[in-house]
């Protein structure tokens, strides 16, 4: 007999803490979406926090984008190691360098120091052998002085198809989550707060401390699972982490996971930002990538990055 209570009553007390599980667990409807809640946000919305105000936040988002721009009119120390890998995943090509560049007015130089190159990275005429190294360099290193406008936008000397297919794929890689114009296949598939898109995703909103210690309300966007294969085709971003402080709902990082194959072209990228201020501005302190692209024209490129960012100073 005692026996059986045992089982009786853990029996009531499982079904007890799972009844308090679920009541501790809330949904919240934005746009159509529905965005799963742990127990804390459920906590902090009795008492005043706006889901709907923060999701809308999330999407009209622009400053993570802006941050990467932000580092055109500062002045910092920097240390980069590129990888290019083979198909066994051995490095074939790396370079590895510390920057210091330096703003004066709204113009830039750059200093190099300590660079180690191995393999193939630069042609014979100096210019970089890899794609992904171009987009690196495009992004991160000055060459000579130039100059920006109040908005850290540089003028690309460039122009045509090359140049258009460049920015097109920064803002990809560096704006997760927002239509991106001019692009047929992929450009409305990484919309995921669009209806036709947001459909394929699990949403939730979770309090968590940041690998720095802030505490942050965390918005997380992940594949369904289950989904056809015809659904799959139709999704570009496979997992967007974002993670905001929460006295000033400022980005303090973002861990995001894109893929998409056709016959024509495909690519699976993982990148991870971790964020920082200066001057009121927010930027970069910590961008890592693990990635492979296969484009026309292109041999396929696998490559992993370490970009790290600091000791920043204004403009002279």
């Amino acid at each position: 007999m005692s026996h059986l209570w045992r089982n009786i009553g853990g029996t009531v007390v499982f079904c007890l803490l799972t009844c308090l599980q679920l009541t501790a667990q809330d949904t919240a409807r934005y746009k159509g979406m529905t965005v799963n809640l742990d127990e804390v946000i459920v906590a902090a919305k009795r008492i005043g926090f706006d889901v709907n105000s923060f999701i809308k936040r999330v999407e009209d988002d622009t400053t993570f984008y802006r941050a990467f721009k932000n580092l055109r009119i500062v002045g910092f120390d920097a240390v980069n190691d590129i990888q290019i890998l083979d198909k066994h995943a051995a490095t074939q090509a790396s370079l590895y360098n510390e920057t210091h560049q330096v703003v004066k007015g709204k113009c830039m130089t750059m200093q190099v120091a300590n660079e180690k190159v191995t393999g193939d990275f630069y042609t014979r005429k100096g210019n970089y052998n890899y794609y992904t190294a171009e987009l690196y360099a495009n992004l991160f290193f000055t060459k000579g002085t130039v100059c920006a406008d109040d908005a850290g936008e540089i003028s690309e000397r460039s122009s045509g198809s090359l140049a258009r297919h460049k920015a097109q794929l920064k803002q990809l890689i560096f704006n997760p989550g927002k239509p991106i114009r001019g692009v047929p296949i992929v450009g409305q598939k990484v919309a995921i707060f669009s209806y036709e898109v947001m459909r394929f995703y699990d949403f939730s909103i979770s309090a968590e401390n940041y690998v720095d210690g802030t505490p942050c309300y965390v918005f997380t966007a992940k594949v369904k699972p289950g989904l056809s294969r015809i659904d799959r085709a139709d999704v570009v971003i496979d997992e967007l982490i974002t993670w905001f402080n929460k006295d000033n709902f400022e980005i303090v990082g973002r861990k995001y996971a894109l893929s998409y194959k056709t016959m024509l072209f495909d690519f699976n990228v993982k990148m991870n930002v971790q964020m920082t201020k200066f001057n009121g501005l927010l930027i970069p302190a910590l961008v890592t990538y693990n990635g492979t692209w296969d484009v026309p024209f292109k041999k396929r490129e696998t490559a992993v990055f370490v970009a790290k960012f600091l000791n920043f100073t204004g403009a002279q």
